[in-house]
Order: structure tokens, then sequence, then C-alpha cells
């Protein structure tokens, strides 16, 4: 696991948006794994300048979803269907049949959970998994005590999770829905490279103990130290409470791989 910490959450999406980036361009048929969240919303917006400039062509990749709540139909607009649609796929032209998320309406949700796993081994698996950190410490929909080699599936949603997405449900953490059709922890770990973006003071104590903590199930972004190409990039105010930021910011500042994005004064 690297851990990078940047200025502001401006500079740490940038950042996350430029990885996402130079991966597309080094292959183009790259199977992203997609997040969703105010936490993402910079990192599209800056893909989508980025294909309107001319400088990014994200026609040919493929995305897969961490997740989607069960109930809602991909047309309704608190889905996260409508998100990707609105935030990623219709701005920057990427074709529908490229786009993957599990779908929450099913009627047999366990049957559409391992439909899903097989349309991401059918394309390779997953090239490279976004991510953010959720107030309870999970990644995906992986609540407390989810198995750390879980596959998708349905789980119930934790209140605190309700209460932390109740902005795309006017607020109200009793509609939002009880339950989701989530990747699971060991679907996550098998993508070949994770970057999880962690910004806000709010999730200081979280992202320290999921990255410097021991491994346990009760936190299943823990599971992400047993990753052999995991990133972690997060803003200042979020790696508060870490222990170790004077090593990360001195590998930042020496490893050769890094040296592109340290020239850059917006990153």
């Amino acid at each position: 696991m690297e851990i990078i910490i940047r200025p502001t959450p401006a500079h740490a999406a940038k950042l996350v948006a430029r990885l996402v980036a130079n991966r597309v361009r080094a292959k183009p048929e790259l199977v992203l794994g997609c997040a969703t969240g105010r936490t993402m919303d910079p990192v599209y917006a800056e893909l989508v300048a980025a294909h309107r400039s001319g400088g990014l062509d994200l026609s040919r990749i493929t995305t897969f979803n961490l997740d989607e709540y069960v109930g809602l139909a991909p047309d309704d607009e608190r889905s996260y269907h409508h998100y990707m649609r609105t935030h990623l796929f219709e701005p920057v032209g990427l074709a529908p049949e490229r786009t993957n998320l599990p779908n929450g309406s099913a009627h047999d949700l366990a049957g559409e959970a391992r439909a899903y796993e097989a349309r991401i081994a059918a394309h390779g698996g997953i090239d490279l998994q976004l991510l953010g950190l959720g107030v309870t410490g999970h990644i995906g929909f992986n609540e407390p005590l989810s198995s750390l080699m879980s596959r998708t599936r349905e789980k119930a949603l934790a209140p605190e999770t309700r209460q932390q997405n109740a902005g795309l449900f006017g607020g109200d953490a009793e509609a939002v829905p009880k339950r989701a059709l989530t990747m699971g922890v060991g679907t996550i770990l098998d993508a070949r490279e994770i970057v999880m973006l962690v910004t806000g003071e709010t999730k200081a104590d979280v992202l320290a103990a999921a990255t410097e903590g021991p491994i346990t199930a009760r936190i299943s972004a823990t599971a992400l130290q047993l990753h052999p190409r995991c990133i972690v990039v997060a803003d200042e105010a979020a790696a508060r409470s870490l222990e170790g930021t004077s090593y990360y910011r001195f590998l930042y500042a020496e490893e050769p791989e890094w040296a592109p994005y340290r020239d850059d004064p917006e990153l």
C-alpha cells in the first residue's frame, strides 16, 4: 500500500483523475471499476474535462460499478445507474454496452450477483478499481463483519451509511434503501490495481484505522493492506490521524514513478 497526501480535496481528486487517465492512455481497453458518491464527483469531472479537451479517449474502456441500491430501477434519479450516466458515461459518450452495474431491481438478487461476477470474469477481471471510504470503514457496501473473501451479494446497510448517503434522498436517511447489491471484498481485491480517494476531516480516524490498524472484518477497508498494488490518495484533513505521514511524504517526494505528478502544481 502507498499513501499519498495532497494539500486539498481538489489536489487529491486531480491526482486520482490523472492516474486513471494515464492508465487509460497506456491501455485504451482498460476495465475500470467505478465508485460513486460526492468524493468521486470531482474525479469524474476531471475525466470529462480531459475528454472534452481532446486529451483523453474513454470510448474503449469497459466499466463495472461497485454497487447499487436494492429496489431502485436503473432509471430512478437516485440510483447509481443514473449517477454514472450523468457524471461520466453520457458526457464522454461511452456506449451503454460498455457499462456494467448491478441491477438492484432484479427479481432474483442472488442470481444477479452471480451473473455480475461472471461478467467481470468474462472481461478478464478489473484492471483498475476506484474506491471511496465509507464512514464505517467500508469499501463498496461491505459493512462491518463482511467476509474478507466475500463476492458480489446483497447486504444490509448500516444506519451510519444510510445517513452518509442521504444527500441523494433529500437529506432523509430513512428514505435511503436498507439494502444494496455490492461487490464483495474478495471481488475488489481481485482487481490488478486499486486507487482509494479519501477527503475530509470526518474520514481521518477511519482512514488511519483502515491503513495503519490491524486487518479486521469490522473495517472492510483494512483488507486493502493485503493488496500488492493499492494507492491511497488523501487530503491533509483526512490524513491528520495518520502516524506515518513523514514516511509517506518522503516516498512521494523520492519515488521515480511519482516524478511526473510532483512537477504539476495542480496535483
